[in-house]
């Protein structure tokens, strides 16, 4: 019979798999909002910018948190970490492209082209990266890693804007 403490391990790799399918949601409703232009222009530069906040508190989360937490505990996932914390990278990047389109001055009929092509690249990446690390760190979350406090930013995003 599994304890509390199991439960709550198991509890983690799903609720890593519930955080990463809330942002595929996100940026799937943006997408959508982009493509059928209900959105007026300020609506959709809230929207980009809250996803962005989001999905940068929970890649922070990560890398200061959890990745963190995995490294003490189980030191022979440091390859597989520093190929999820390059990925960051590489989605911050993308991430700022995405915020600097949204908040440009320039003229709002061009944003929504230019934001969804960067959507769809994020989309891309975001989607092999998370089904990799849900696969890599699920495995390593439901064998026992303390919660140490990382839990709160990689699950509840902090998606305001400022």
């Amino acid at each position: 019979m599994a304890s509390p403490a199991d439960d709550r391990t198991v509890a983690l790799s799903t609720q890593l798999a519930q955080a990463h399918q809330e942002l595929r949601r996100r940026i799937r409703e943006i997408r959508s909002g982009i493509t059928r232009r209900e959105a007026g222009h300020d609506a959709l530069v809230t929207h980009c910018l809250a996803f962005c906040a989001a999905l940068t508190s929970h890649h922070r989360g990560e890398d200061d948190g959890l990745f963190a937490e995995l490294l003490a505990q189980r030191p022979d996932l440091a390859p597989t970490i520093a190929k999820l914390v390059e990925d960051h990278g590489l989605i911050t990047s993308i991430v700022s492209r995405v915020a600097e389109l949204a908040g440009a001055a320039g003229s709002p009929d061009d944003a929504p082209e230019a934001i969804g092509r960067e959507l769809d690249g994020l989309t891309a990446i975001m989607e092999s990266h998370f089904a990799y690390e849900e696969r890599v760190l699920g495995e390593a979350l439901d064998r026992g890693v303390a919660d140490t406090g990382w839990t709160d930013p990689v699950f509840r995003f902090r998606d305001h804007v400022g």
